[in-house]
């Protein structure tokens, strides 16, 4: 697929951290506008994957938008909670996506699951997919991960999201205690926008 370098994007997050995120991941030039700019909410996320929600939302925003469409779903899943949050990541802070009672659930799921859960490595990994929706109904789905473990307390005020909790693999520090720049050379968003570098 040849597109023409993509100059003005809609992000289709009303996420802040991810809207942020995003936005720096992407070049100077590229004029972005979000769901704030047009007063919309997001569609309702009836998918079962990662990659279904993520298309739902491209294409929910570029048909009302009439733009060029980025939109993104991530999530965190724990091995030994069969991968739970998992596309839940978001609901488990109830209605307004809390992330303080996100964090706080699944240290209860953990305990709950194994009275001994901190002495154990937990692993986890961070899953992004995103889907570029073009007005003509073209669209191009591509994911990233990073691996890591849970770390037993919360730990940086950086990042967002479950960040505070989630250690990568080779690395002492959380997402959260991690500077920006650090965080984007290995992170799961980082490595799904690696494949679509190209339409930029």
């Amino acid at each position: 697929m040849k597109k023409e370098k993509i100059l003005n994007l809609f992000i289709g997050s009303n996420n802040r951290g991810k809207i942020k995120e995003i936005r720096d991941l992407l070049p100077k030039r590229v004029e972005i506008l979000t769901p704030k700019d047009f007063d919309l909410k997001s569609p309702i996320e009836i998918g079962k994957t990662f990659e279904e929600n993520s298309f739902i939302k491209a294409k929910f925003f570029s048909k009302k938008t009439k733009m060029i469409c980025l939109a993104d779903d991530s999530g965190l899943e724990i091995d030994s909670l069969n991968r739970f949050p998992g596309i839940y990541s978001a609901r488990w802070g109830g209605k307004k996506s809390n992330f303080n009672l996100a964090i706080k659930r699944v240290y209860k799921e953990l305990k709950k699951n194994d009275v001994n859960w901190n002495k154990l490595k937990q692993t986890a990994r961070f899953i992004c997919a995103l889907t570029i929706y073009w007005p003509n109904n073209e669209f191009i789905n591509v994911s990233g991960k990073v691996e890591g473990t849970i770390s037993r307390f919360k730990k940086g005020n950086n990042g967002f999201g479950y960040d505070p909790i989630f250690v990568p693999l080779n690395k002492k520090l959380t997402f959260g205690q991690m500077i920006p720049k650090e965080k984007y050379k290995i992170d799961h968003r980082a490595n799904a926008y690696k494949k679509i570098k190209k339409f930029f």
